[in-house]
């Protein structure tokens, strides 16, 4: 009896422990990593649970940073040295550096997730760096390139150009890898986001305490909007109920109403904030405070706030698109003659893989015109990558009447 109530209890214990794991994994959301500028590392925060769950050494001043879409990838570029530092975020290690050119400042990534774009203060240029390979593969001559937004048409790019009594926006082709334009300002440009959908351009300007909101059909600024002294970096999140800006004055986080380009309400948040990023459904915004070293958790909402402590002075954020261990290995199984699921959803970049768990051959036929697969027996399997956006439907190349489709979303 006794042997029995051991085992009975071993086995309790053991699904308690299962559960509790279960409900950790279920707690977890996309990480959120924070460029640690004095102490050369970036903090990993597990969204979900509000807490640090790695510390990683990066290059030196860690200072622009930028993901991939399928939020498998950050870049962080060391603002004291001539490197880019690559984080694999499955696994929360740096895997390589990219020798850039002197003291890389800002990063943008193209929406296919293709290139990654380093403003290379020091060198005086913009580098173009292929992210399959992680080699500089060209650049374009800028004039101290600060930071730098991809506009989410991925055709163009504006870069904050801080050449002493020259200072500019500079339009940048993306595919011609040449500058087309430029726009001239009095003051040194702070930073450039374009709006999620792309319809205004917010940036700010040293010792001006407004953000001005350009039209980029006309590269006119078409309004402003006053903030308290020293606003930093203005975005429009995609899902966000609101415009938010980072003013560093007086530690706050300012919304705004982005059809009328009217100040909202302000919410305090640490000591000298410097960046801000949402999380993928634009309810949340996280702010780094350089001065007290620390994130504030923003919920726009309600207004209510949360203090994550990090490293020494951060700088720049990021928050995964998606959770990128959960977005690692989309699949698709057929069995019972039908492909589940039969609607995926998938960012820019994944892979997504076929597994025939039926019990008779089948086989894949893409409408857009990819090759297809031979046929795939019981236990096989086919992969295909996804980079634009779109729908992308599918049949089973042996019973036509198995349907199925790939959406690939918009980053």
């Amino acid at each position: 009896m006794a042997r029995a109530r051991d085992h009975l209890t071993t086995r309790l214990l053991f699904a308690v422990s299962f559960l509790a794991i279960a409900a950790s994994a279920a707690a977890a959301g996309p990480q959120a990593y924070v460029g640690n500028f004095k102490d050369n590392t970036v903090s990993v925060i597990d969204t979900g649970t509000g807490t640090v769950i790695a510390t990683l050494p990066v290059a030196n001043g860690p200072h622009g940073m930028t993901q991939t879409p399928d939020g498998r990838t950050v870049y962080i570029s060391g603002d004291n040295s001539s490197e880019v530092s690559v984080i694999d975020t499955a696994t929360n290690r740096v895997t390589r550096t990219i020798d850039v050119g002197k003291t890389p400042h800002g990063l943008a990534m193209t929406p296919d997730g293709r290139t990654l774009l380093v403003g290379v203060y020091g060198d005086d240029r913009v580098a173009f760096v292929d992210t399959a390979s992680n080699a500089v593969v060209g650049s374009v001559a800028v004039a101290k390139p600060h930071t730098i937004a991809v506009r989410p048409d991925g055709q163009v790019a504006y870069v904050a150009s801080q050449e002493p009594g020259k200072f500019a926006l500079v339009v940048v082709d993306l595919a011609a890898r040449s500058v087309l334009r430029t726009v001239t300002l009095d003051k040194p440009p702070r930073d450039p986001e374009f709006a999620s959908d792309g319809r205004a351009l917010y940036f700010t300007l040293a010792s001006i305490n407004a953000v001005q909101v350009l039209d980029p059909t006309s590269d006119k600024i078409i309004a402003q909007i006053p903030t308290g002294a020293s606003p930093h970096i203005a975005a429009l999140f995609r899902g966000a109920s609101a415009g938010t800006v980072v003013v560093q004055g007086p530690g706050e986080l300012l919304l705004f109403d982005p059809a009328t380009n009217a100040p909202l309400r302000s919410i305090a948040v640490g000591k000298q904030p410097h960046w801000m990023a949402a999380t993928p459904d634009g309810k949340q915004v996280f702010v780094t405070n350089e001065g007290s070293n620390d994130v504030t958790v923003v919920d726009l909402a309600t207004g209510t706030t949360k203090t994550i402590p990090v490293g020494v002075a951060p700088r720049k954020v990021v928050v995964q698109r998606v959770a990128a261990k959960a977005a690692m290995r989309p699949t698709v199984s057929i069995a019972n003659f039908a492909f589940a699921p039969a609607d995926l959803s998938i960012a820019p970049g994944a892979t997504v893989t076929w597994s025939n768990d039926d019990g008779a051959p089948h086989g894949l036929a893409y409408k857009d015109g990819a090759k297809g697969t031979d046929v795939l027996l019981p236990g096989e399997k086919f992969s295909r990558t996804y980079d634009k956006p779109g729908t992308y439907d599918y049949i089973c190349a042996v019973h036509p009447y198995m349907t199925g489709k790939v959406i690939v979303q918009s980053p």
